[in-house]
C-alpha cells in the first residue's frame, strides 16, 4: 500500500469523536498518518500539505463535505482518493458501494482497487456528486447553525416552509450551448443518489462523460410535495413539469441571484457554470 494520509473531520466534538478518533487509529495502525482538521477548509489546505510531503494515497474521512474539500486539495494531482464514510449521509460512498461501517471501509482502502471517474466542476470548484441551484441552496445558506443544532434535520423542513411561501426567480438553463430550458430549481448530479437513496438521476453513469440534470418548473408546497413523491416513486422524470437531460456543460442564469450548493456546502450565486472532467479522479473502490 503506498503512503497513505488520512484526513478527518471530527464533525462531532468532544467525547463522541474522540471515540471514533480511537477506532479510526485502531483500524490503520501503522499503515497511514491521521490528521485532524480543525476549522472548515482546512481539509483542502491538509490534503495539499499531504501532497506536498510526498502522500499519494489522500483518505477522506468525514461526509460528503470533507471528500469535497480533500478532491479540490487534490487539485487535479497524480494521487489517489480514498473514503471512510463517517458523516450523517455519505451519498458519494452509497454510490460507489462503500461500506458504512469504519473497519470494513478501511479493508477496501487496505485492498487498494481503483476505479476512474467523472470529476464535475461548478466554475473552478469541484464536486463529486451533486450541485443545487435554487431551493436546497437557499435552504442551506438560510438556515442557521443553532437552528440545525437545536432541531436537526427538522431544521431543514422548517426554512422550506418559509421559502416555499414566496416567488421564486426563473432560473435559464443553456445545455451544450445549444437548447435554453427554464425552471426555478435545478439540480445536477454525477452519480445517481440525493440525499440518501433518492435516484434523482436513474440514468447518471460516474464515468459515462456526462452531467445529468432535473429542472424542476415549479416551487411551490404542492409542487414540491408532488415532486418530492415521484422521487421516492421513481416517476418524476416523466412528470411534464419535470426537464430531464444530460450534458456536458450548461450555464444558468436568473434575473437576480440565486444560491448554489455543491456537495451539500454553499459555493455562490448564479450566474454559475457546469462543466466535467471524464475520468479525472481515481478513487478506492470496493
Amino acid at each position: 500500500m503506498n503512503r497513505v494520509c488520512i484526513i478527518f473531520n471530527p464533525a462531532a466534538r468532544g467525547e463522541k469523536a474522540r471515540r471514533i478518533f480511537d477506532r479510526l487509529r485502531r483500524a490503520a495502525g501503522n499503515d497511514a498518518v491521521i490528521r485532524v482538521t480543525q476549522f472548515p477548509g482546512d481539509a483542502e489546505a491538509q490534503t495539499e500539505r499531504a501532497l506536498e510531503h510526498g502522500y499519494r494515497t489522500v483518505v477522506a474521512a468525514g461526509g460528503d463535505g470533507t471528500v469535497n474539500e480533500v478532491v479540490n486539495g487534490l487539485n487535479g494531482a497524480a494521487a489517489t482518493l480514498g473514503i471512510l464514510p463517517l458523516g450523517t449521509i455519505n451519498v458519494f460512498a452509497m454510490e460507489l458501494g462503500i461500506p458504512i461501517q469504519l473497519e470494513a471501509a478501511w479493508a477496501v482502502i487496505r485492498r487498494g482497487k481503483t476505479r476512474k471517474v467523472d470529476l464535475p466542476r461548478a466554475g473552478e470548484q469541484r464536486f463529486v456528486q451533486l450541485a443545487g441551484v435554487g431551493l436546497d441552496a437557499e435552504i442551506l445558506a438560510r438556515t442557521h447553525w443553532w437552528t440545525r443544532k437545536t432541531f436537526g434535520p427538522l431544521s431543514y423542513l422548517l426554512t422550506a416552509v418559509g421559502l416555499l411561501g414566496r416567488p421564486a426567480p426563473v432560473l435559464t438553463v443553456t445545455i451544450d450551448e445549444r437548447e435554453e430550458q427554464h425552471g426555478r430549481f435545478l439540480l445536477v448530479g454525477n452519480g445517481r443518489y440525493y440525499g440518501g437513496r433518492f435516484a434523482v438521476f436513474p440514468d447518471a453513469k460516474l464515468d459515462d462523460g456526462l452531467l445529468d440534470g432535473c429542472l424542476f418548473a415549479e416551487l411551490n408546497a404542492a409542487a414540491v410535495a408532488r415532486y418530492v413523491q415521484g422521487v421516492i416513486s421513481r416517476r418524476h422524470t416523466r412528470f411534464s413539469d419535470v426537464f430531464y437531460f444530460q450534458a456536458k456543460k450548461l450555464a444558468v442564469r436568473s434575473d437576480r441571484p440565486v444560491p448554489v450548493e455543491v456537495d451539500g456546502e454553499i459555493y455562490g450565486h448564479t450566474p454559475c457554470a457546469f462543466s466535467l472532467s471524464p475520468a479525472a479522479l481515481e478513487v478506492i473502490v470496493p
